[in-house]
């Protein structure tokens, strides 16, 4: 791989395309600590930095055939983590509006056991999907999410790398989110 670090972006993206692994982890380690501080810049939040980025290297390995990267490598990067991090503060702000929303309906009085029970049902359901999840996919999952261990701890505990870590809690937040979103759309249609 030595000889890998001197390849022009360029000739790793051709070798990328033809799933060359070593070119990837080239790119993940030339571009992930920049891409991560400038993702934390803005979110001022490390955690959700490194999740940004690393949906943003998964995609680029999920996506690597089609890839058609017009201009430069860092650019391209650099767009995509914006994009994604575009993408999460709008969805924060449409989460803050909803848990507002709920907020005002609770305080004016309205219903309050009937949002407490649906809260109740947003729990169950998540919980549900949780130990739905593959064995080990769950494992890592609760390690991170509910007894907030950090990756790299994860990965000692298991005997796991931290991308390997990475990966299953980004594969386990997609197979929830898409089971949970219909219901979030649900609720706040119901108010």
């Amino acid at each position: 791989m030595p000889i890998y670090k001197k390849y022009p972006d360029k000739l790793l993206l051709d070798l990328l395309k033809e799933d060359d692994q070593q070119a990837y982890t080239v790119i993940f380690n030339r571009y992930c600590k920049l891409l991560i501080n400038h993702a934390y810049k803005i979110l001022q939040n490390q955690d959700e930095a490194n999740d940004i980025v690393q949906e943003v290297f998964l995609a680029i390995w999920n996506k690597r055939n089609e890839l058609n990267i017009k201009g430069s490598l860092s650019s391209y990067l650099y767009k995509a983590t914006k994009n994604r991090i575009l993408n999460h503060i709008a969805h924060e702000k449409v989460v803050s509006r909803y848990a507002e929303s709920i907020s005002n309906f609770t305080e004016n009085n309205y219903a309050f056991a009937d949002a407490n029970q649906r809260e109740e049902e947003l729990s169950l359901m998540i919980a549900k999907e949780i130990e739905s999840l593959p064995d080990k996919m769950r494992e890592i999952f609760v390690l991170r999410k509910i007894d907030h261990f950090s990756y790299d701890e994860i990965a000692n505990q298991l005997n796991i790398s931290d991308k390997t870590a990475k990966q299953q809690v980004y594969n386990a937040l997609k197979k929830i989110r898409a089971k949970i979103n219909p219901f979030l759309i649900v609720l706040m249609f119901r108010f």
